[in-house]
Order: structure tokens, then C-alpha cells, then sequence
């Protein structure tokens, strides 16, 4: 599967988990997933951002994911009129979110 992050995302997984921007796209992708087949659906993602572009070509890389992982990736995608790359974007977002949460200190009720 073929993904461009973009400036954003890529930006947010090097100063919250590192260097390894595979690693976790990965892991936000099969957490994206995860919430898909659970019947607990993350957000949506915006549809009052302008359709800007992703980054350069060399922005891009290959990431090998399972084939019930791309095809269930690629329908969500569909359904939501965008695309794959556009909707991993969207999965880092929301996985560096979460993230930020549960490392975030308790508050009192």
C-alpha cells in the first residue's frame, strides 16, 4: 500500500514517537482498523479541510499491511470519499491522539 502523510502527520509521529514514522503508521493503521472491525468507528475525518496536497513523491513510501487490513483500509476510504493516504493521515491523528490522552495525568472528577 502506497501512503503520503503529509507535513502534519509525519511532523507529529517524529516529535511524539521517534523517527521510525513506518513503525507508526503501522500501528496507527492497524489501530484504525482495529476500531473499524470492533463496530466502535473513530471519527471521521474532516470534511472542511481543503483537499491540500500530501507531499512531494518522495514523501511517499510502501507499507506492507495484510490484505484484510488494505481491503477493509481502501472500503473505508471509498465510503468516506477519500483516499488511502489521505485516511492514514487521518488514523496517525487520531492514534497520536489517543496516545497524548492516556499519557496525559489524571484529572480529579
Amino acid at each position: 500500500m502506497k501512503i503520503a502523510l503529509g507535513t502534519f502527520a509525519r511532523s507529529g509521529i517524529e516529535s511524539q514517537l521517534g523517527s521510525d514514522v513506518r513503525g507508526a503508521v503501522q500501528a496507527a493503521l492497524t489501530h484504525y482498523a482495529g476500531k473499524l472491525k470492533s463496530g466502535r468507528p473513530p471519527i471521521a475525518p474532516p470534511r472542511c479541510l481543503p483537499e491540500q496536497p500530501l507531499g512531494d513523491a518522495k514523501d511517499a513510501f510502501e507499507l506492507s499491511v495484510d490484505s484484510e487490513t488494505e481491503a477493509l483500509l481502501e472500503h473505508e476510504a471509498a465510503k468516506l470519499g477519500t483516499d488511502v493516504s489521505r485516511l492514514a493521515a487521518h488514523s496517525v491523528m487520531i492514534y497520536l491522539a489517543e496516545l497524548d490522552f492516556l499519557a496525559a495525568p489524571s484529572r480529579p472528577v
